[in-house]
């Protein structure tokens, strides 16, 4: 692929060469078994969508996983509202896919959207589901797995 996107991703040829892309440029890059954002909130959690192992949408979690500098494991990051935001204008070219839905950039939308001043994200990244949580974060995120 050339060093450039286009504009818009509308057909399933061009969503897996942005995976493509995306992936080239994360030395190392292991694709996530799992994946999702979640704002915190109040102290509290409250999760966009969760992808779970097996699940069809894999180019969000490698677009996520370009803002963040995940290159494959189990991890979780500390996201800012503008690396968020990032994640989300990287993706949007993936709406013109209208044959898809695409709960990610719908639910990080709306994370962003629903956020109060302070509030921050966490980004997880499972890379097997039989990797201990990291964290209590990490456990909360798990528990939301199927």
């Amino acid at each position: 692929m050339t060093t450039a996107l286009p504009s818009r991703w509308p057909a399933d040829e061009d969503l897996a060469a942005a995976r493509r892309w995306f992936a080239s440029r994360i030395p190392g890059f292991q694709p996530p078994v799992a994946y999702g954002v979640a704002r915190v909130d109040d102290g509290g959690l409250v999760f966009g969508h969760v992808n779970e192992p097996g699940g069809e949408h894999r180019l969000p979690g490698i677009v996520l996983a370009s803002v963040c500098g995940h290159a494959s494991g189990t991890a979780t990051y500390e996201l800012t509202p503008e690396e968020l935001r990032r994640a989300v204008e990287l993706l949007a070219p993936a709406e013109a896919a209208l044959h898809w839905e695409h709960p990610n950039l719908w639910s990080w939308r709306a994370l962003l959207d629903g956020a109060g001043p302070a509030d921050s994200y966490l980004a997880f990244f499972v890379g097997d589901v039989a990797d201990p949580p990291v964290d209590e974060r990490d456990a909360a995120f798990r528990a939301r797995l199927g």
